[in-house]
């Protein structure tokens, strides 16, 4: 298998490595390694298969690689006729052998970067897989890191690793960081259609990085540094979280006030100049919004700066969920109804519509609250069928739910948390017989009157 993915693993370093590595871009030789197959990992295989290059998906998680190597999914918008292509036309090898670092060209590291619990980076994946790569790093190799952290990350914890190899940054082998810009389940913006921010520990790194995700994406954005391009990304994730905080806050004062914080947003974005539109929810979810601005409030306190704005959007953002079971509380209350002992569906455990995905969504906060408070939950998500485990929860072994109008009918509250395209709302709002609404979903169905809540 080695020597049928590269067989040039031995080749001495090319004193001109900068044009060597750029001819096999050119000419479709380079092989690109991919660590972490999972929501950014996977599209960036499409992305480079796409482009002509063969690949290698690492992996230590070995559920993941027996799907791969079957042509099977995990990730509703990477079809399986897609993976079944890649391994029938050799572009694509799936694998948890971590020997295997040494053969790729260019080793781009897609792993997670949580919290722990006292809401501090968690680096342990990335470490771990540096120490990986360092074991088997060769001459000639670019690492590129992808994941979301703070900036610094790269040149402080990332390169001491990798030279416990010996070899040298900018000589031996060459240090990028490129954040990951994926949208799951955004059809418009795939990972070769998104514009890729690139920073370079040196000269030569930003060549050589500028050079690989050129040939697979469609304009690449070169920085002056790696903790340009660190930055980068964290202020785009810290921008929406402090946006979305405010209209959050904006939800619960209009709400006391009678006004409808979703008709004013619309009103408010007809203006061509000076205002982007962002929507309240339940609570942050995804991978990035909920944690990254803790990161850039993290490394601000050991530069002896507090970051308040930054950390009371956290503070907003993290308090809708219990808004909402008290909009739940309220609704039910209206009906005679106490929480404790009342069947409460919820709608949709993805942290976003349309996607498989259910990272750090708020609904699994959702479930704790109202568990907590003594209700009956269960959960209808087309996209999720049987509860998954969570980081940071203790998750109920549920499953989905058919929405079928007894099932609506038989619930007490209906709580919308992801307005999953393929929900028909007016079908619901026909059937439920209380229904919270946190998504402005229902805003429009003639059959709502006077059974939802807008939360």
């Amino acid at each position: 298998m080695s020597s049928k993915i590269n067989s040039e693993v031995g080749r001495p370093v090319d004193r001109e490595w900068a044009a060597s590595f750029k001819t096999r871009l050119e000419n479709k030789t380079a092989t690109i390694g991919i660590i972490g197959l999972g929501y950014v990992g996977l599209p960036l295989i499409q992305a480079f298969v796409n482009a002509g290059f063969r690949t290698i998906g690492f992996d230590l998680d070995g559920s993941k690689i027996a799907k791969l190597e079957k042509a099977q999914t995990y990730i509703d918008h990477i079809p399986a006729e897609w993976i079944q292509t890649w391994l029938d036309e050799d572009v694509f090898f799936p694998t948890a052998d971590m020997r295997l670092l040494s053969e790729p060209d260019a080793l781009l590291i897609c792993v997670p970067t949580p919290l722990s619990e006292s809401r501090d980076p968690d680096l342990t994946f990335v470490e771990s897989t540096a120490r990986e790569i360092a074991n088997q790093l060769r001459p000639g190799q670019l690492v590129v890191l992808e994941s979301t952290t703070y900036p610094g990350t790269t040149r402080d914890v990332v390169l001491p690793i990798l030279q416990d190899s010996q070899l040298q940054v900018e000589e031996d082998f060459f240090l990028a960081y490129s954040p990951e810009r994926e949208d799951p389940g955004n059809v418009d913006y795939t990972a070769s259609g998104i514009p890729k921010v690139v920073g370079g520990y040196g000269e030569g790194s930003l060549e050589l990085a500028n050079a690989l995700y050129s040939s697979a994406v469609v304009t690449t954005v070169p920085v002056s540094s790696c903790e340009i391009a660190e930055a980068c990304k964290i202020l785009e994730n810290t921008y929406r979280s402090v946006n979305i905080a405010m209209v959050n806050e904006l939800k619960v004062l209009f709400e006391r006030m009678g006004i409808d914080v979703w008709e004013a947003i619309d009103a408010a974005k007809t203006k061509p100049f000076g205002f982007q539109a962002f929507y309240p929810g339940p609570g942050l979810g995804g991978h990035c919004i909920p944690i990254d601005p803790f990161y850039l409030s993290w490394i601000a306190r050991k530069h002896d700066m507090p970051t308040r704005f930054i950390e009371l959007a956290g503070e907003i953002n993290s308090s809708m969920p219990r808004y909402v079971i008290e909009r739940v509380a309220e609704g039910l209350n209206d009906v005679g109804k106490p929480i404790r002992g009342s069947k409460v569906a919820i709608l949709g455990v993805a942290y976003k519509k349309d996607v498989d995905d259910p990272r750090e969504s708020p609904s699994f906060k959702l479930m704790e609250l109202l568990q907590e408070r003594g209700a009956v939950i269960s959960y209808n998500d087309p996209l999720i069928e049987q509860l998954p485990e969570m980081r940071h929860y203790t998750v109920p072994e549920l499953s989905s739910q058919p929405l079928t109008a007894d099932y609506l009918g038989a619930q007490d509250c209906v709580l919308v948390a992801t307005d999953h395209s393929i929900y028909d709302w007016d079908f619901i709002a026909q059937h439920a017989p209380l229904i919270v609404d946190t998504r402005n979903a229902l805003a429009n169905s003639p059959f709502g009157e006077g059974k939802i809540y807008k939360a």
